[in-house]
């Protein structure tokens, strides 16, 4: 008779019981490799913007030489204290932190109960409504009768709701949270509807607390893009005191490129660094909202949740 082989041993409860796991010398050579070039892409991305607050600092002279890199040279603050002695600029800003806050509301409620909607397969016409919404990713009415329908026929010249609305659904954001839907447990829902909810009871009530992660990517995406939309604005608005920071913004850049040579003093200071200033004070507001946005990056919805 013929002896039974042994059984091979598991190596991952060895593991487990040893506390030690030997990496082979590839993926020691992967993790050195990756760590480089993510280092590298690190650099490569925050450079101009530490380029961008260096100038912002600098003064006059040594930005028309070109010798402002990453370290500010004859340290002048003179731009910020005009812009910021501004009242415009205040009242613009204000105007920004509105049109960002009603616009992201708009556009959060849109995307998600359009999405919701869509990821359900019983839904009578999923198909078309989905063919409808990606269609607008590759065809549009054009600029012309894009204006005509806002400021004629809707009558939203000089009003928040050119500014907020036409933007209000991106369909990339919208295909994303659906398949983030489709992915749903159903049997959450299941439990939640022999409950007695409704289907809104259920998606106010049980999928949106569930879903805090991809709301809070689409909510940042959404406001970023508000946040620093200026096309809208320019094309609307004739009142200065509803204009957005950026065409506030948008407005002293186009003054003062055509003047930097041809002025000196003060007014040469603020000609040169001022697109760097109004450009740092445009994204402060996103890089101090990050930080409370963040966490929902890298932390998932407990899917798996539902025990059988």
């Amino acid at each position: 008779m013929t002896e039974a082989l042994p059984p091979k041993p598991d190596a991952a409860r060895v593991r487990r019981e040893t506390g030690i796991i030997r990496e082979s010398g590839g993926y020691r050579a992967f993790r050195v490799v990756n760590a480089v070039a993510l280092v590298l892409v690190c650099v490569v991305t925050l450079y101009p913007f530490v380029n961008l607050v260096a100038k912002a600092f600098s003064s006059e002279g040594y930005i028309a030489a070109g010798e402002v890199n990453i370290v500010p040279r004859g340290f002048n603050i003179d731009t910020f204290r005009v812009v910021m002695n501004d009242g415009t600029f205040w009242t613009n800003y204000g105007n920004t932190f509105l049109y960002t806050i009603v616009g992201t509301l708009i556009a959060m409620a849109i995307t998600t109960t359009y999405a919701y909607a869509l990821s359900k397969p019983y839904l009578k016409g999923r198909t078309f409504f989905v063919g409808i919404a990606v269609f607008t990713m590759f065809f549009g009415g054009g600029l012309i009768p894009n204006y005509i329908l806002i400021a004629n026929y809707l009558g939203w010249r000089n009003s928040i709701w050119a500014v907020v609305v036409p933007g209000a659904l991106s369909v990339f954001n919208l295909l994303v949270m659906k398949s983030f839907f489709e992915n749903f447990p159903e049997e959450l829902e299941e439990a939640a509807a022999i409950d007695g909810l409704t289907t809104y009871g259920i998606f106010f009530r049980v999928v949106l607390p569930l879903s805090k992660a991809v709301l809070a990517t689409m909510t940042l995406f959404y406001a970023v893009s508000i946040w620093n939309s200026w096309f809208n604005a320019f094309l609307f608005l004739d009142d200065k005191s509803l204009f957005p920071v950026t065409v506030y913004l948008r407005n002293l850049i186009a003054a003062a490129t055509g003047v930097q040579e041809a002025i000196g003093g003060e007014s040469a200071q603020v000609a040169a660094n001022i697109q760097a200033v109004t450009m740092l004070l445009t994204v402060l507001p996103i890089i101090c909202l990050y930080p409370f946005i963040q966490r929902y990056f890298v932390s998932g919805v407990m899917l798996g949740s539902v025990k059988g």
